[in-house]
């Protein structure tokens, strides 16, 4: 017989939990186990699992946890993701009306000819992805059907339309540097080339725009946020380089010494760079100060708990984006 973990009913996990010396309120507990999967729950009282001195986790958590402080934890986060897939819809229309105006103004069907990116991309196994996407929103959409009837090809404006964040992250970073800069600008990620102090950062950054990186980091987080997975403490993302985007003067507090280095792979460089992004496509935007209300408010209202473990920085309530 495989190897498996056996079964445990609701009282019994109740027993475990208190056995490994978490506070438990019976009737809470009874109530949240019941709608949500045990082993989902564990991804939050991880971090109150006490540690040995070779820094391992323990069974037994920390004095003082209690079940109720969990869910407190479950519940900011579930938040943090609802606040983070709405902006992530407003930075992917965005990103649909700058790659559509730029490649719409050279050639409506611009995205078919692989001369206008680079060698890198696959760019027909993209174009083949993209006409799977035109079949699949067909079969719903009288728009598309339309459009595949009555012209010769689906142009760039309508394309962009059914591509996913992930197409469209591919299509970014396959295009040319100055078409790179100039959907760049219409989001306003504009970099200072002259503040990048070495030569090697500042040509790399001249070749290849760094948003292309980030773009595809915020790819990910939309996906995190999209299928519920957790998105607070403990998650790592694809690290997109920092020393470009710091020369803008509201990125200055994205992460440049220390062990993460010029780079930024925690949430908190994620969320810096959402809030950018929409300072510029939504102007007078509440997102940002929405988050701080939720990190203040319910965050750091728990014990234990504080926005660092998200990488945020000691000062970030002094930072213009977040006051």
């Amino acid at each position: 017989m495989a190897n498996v973990k056996e079964y445990t009913d609701v009282p019994t996990q109740i027993a475990k939990l208190r056995g490994r010396e978490m506070v438990v309120d019976e009737g809470e507990a009874q109530q949240w186990l019941s709608h949500v999967n045990y082993y989902r729950l564990s991804g939050y009282w991880y971090i109150y699992r006490r540690k040995a001195a070779d820094g391992t986790r323990l069974d037994e958590f920390e004095p003082g946890t209690t079940f109720h402080d969990i869910t407190r934890l479950y519940e900011f986060d579930r938040k943090l993701r609802s606040l983070t897939h709405e902006a992530l819809g407003r930075v992917e229309i965005a990103l649909r009306r700058g790659l559509s105006d730029h490649l719409g103004a050279i050639d409506p069907l611009a995205y078919l000819l692989p001369e206008f990116f680079r060698s890198e991309l696959d760019h027909a196994d993209w174009v083949a992805t993209a006409a799977d996407r035109v079949s699949r929103a067909a079969r719903s959409s009288r728009f598309i059907r339309h459009q595949k009837a009555a012209y010769d090809g689906i142009p760039i404006w309508v394309l962009s339309e059914v591509l996913d964040f992930r197409d469209l992250s591919l299509l970014y970073a396959g295009l040319e540097a100055p078409d790179q800069w100039n959907v760049a600008r219409s989001l306003g990620i504009n970099i200072d080339l002259q503040a990048i102090k070495k030569p090697k950062d500042r040509e790399k950054a001249d070749t290849k725009h760094p948003l292309a990186a980030w773009i595809h980091q915020l790819s990910i987080v939309r996906n995190f946020s999209a299928h519920h997975a957790r998105l607070w403490n403990d998650k790592t993302f694809v690290p997109a380089s920092t020393i470009a985007l710091r020369t803008i003067p509201q990125l200055e507090s994205l992460p440049h010494a220390g062990r993460a280095g010029n780079q930024s792979s925690r949430l908190y460089g994620a969320l810096l760079v959402i809030a950018h992004i929409l300072s510029t496509i939504s102007p007078g935007s509440s997102w940002a100060s929405r988050v701080r209300q939720l990190i203040v408010g319910e965050l750091e209202e728990i014990p234990m708990r504080s926005a660092q473990e998200m990488g945020f920085p000691e000062d970030w309530k002094q930072q213009e984006l977040w006051s």
